[in-house]
């Protein structure tokens, strides 16, 4: 990374060792200190530039010295503009939905999985839902997980955009251990990836694809896929799951 100059524009000297003067300490890069002024050499002139700061300090109200550090803060803050706020700046309100609403109304979801989803106890459904903005709408969008009851490993994702009045589906995929999130103004789907034998705590790896809003409808930008490490814990494998016995 190239350093700053202390010199002001003109004054840096540039040979085959990037020093001034021969002085090796101050090399390429390297911020120069101030240059002092030795008193005996400018004594007479000092003398006269004392009596001028004094005037200038008088006339504008200030110290009767020139301040090298930083402006004051009460000047500061009444010579420094108010800074503007854009209307998209900092967070937006959502309107909440009901996801499970969504769900049971989306004529793209089959009958059999509507009639699976159910509260896991008394009226509390595993689905989480999601708001941001990745259609480049006017009203936030909202992605919603579908999950098991048990294990809360995903079981579909489907991504809503508010048409008029009203929420339509523009993305979904129903698939085992997958789940949606939000990343700035993207759409993160990780697929868990299970070899044989993997038990369902420990997968063998995961696909991470990223969808961006194109036209009318998502499109892949990106696909990274993590192989996991088989140890875990301490260290020992994980054991895998139990595999049916022949008499089954």
């Amino acid at each position: 990374m190239r350093g700053l100059d202390g010199e002001p524009d003109g004054r840096r000297h540039e040979d085959h060792h990037g020093v001034s003067g021969g002085d090796a300490r101050y090399e390429t890069g390297r911020r120069r200190p101030r240059r002092t002024v030795k008193a005996a050499s400018v004594t007479a002139t000092a003398g006269l530039v004392a009596v001028g700061l004094s005037l200038a300090a008088c006339s504008t109200g200030g110290t009767g010295s020139r301040d090298e550090g930083a402006a004051r803060t009460d000047e500061i803050a009444a010579t420094a503009p108010t800074p503007s706020v854009s209307a998209t700046a900092g967070p937006q309100s959502a309107e909440r939905v009901d996801p499970i609403a969504l769900l049971k109304a989306d004529p793209k979801i089959g009958e059999r999985f509507k009639s699976d989803l159910k509260p896991c106890v008394a009226d509390a459904y595993p689905v989480d839902a999601s708001y941001g903005n990745i259609t480049n709408s006017t009203a936030p969008d909202v992605v919603v997980n579908v999950m098991t009851c048990g294990d809360a490993v995903g079981i579909g994702t489907y991504v809503y955009r508010k048409q008029s009045d009203r929420y339509e589906n523009v993305f979904m995929t129903e698939d085992a251990a997958v789940y949606a999130t939000i990343d700035r103004g993207d759409l993160i789907v990780t697929k868990q990836v299970y070899a044989k034998g993997d038990p369902v705590a420990y997968p063998s790896g995961e696909d991470v694809i990223t969808y961006r809003w194109s036209g009318n409808r998502f499109t892949q930008h990106d696909w990274v896929h993590n192989d996991y490490s088989q140890a875990v814990g301490d260290g020992e494998a994980a054991e895998p799951a139990p595999s049916a016995s022949p008499a089954d």
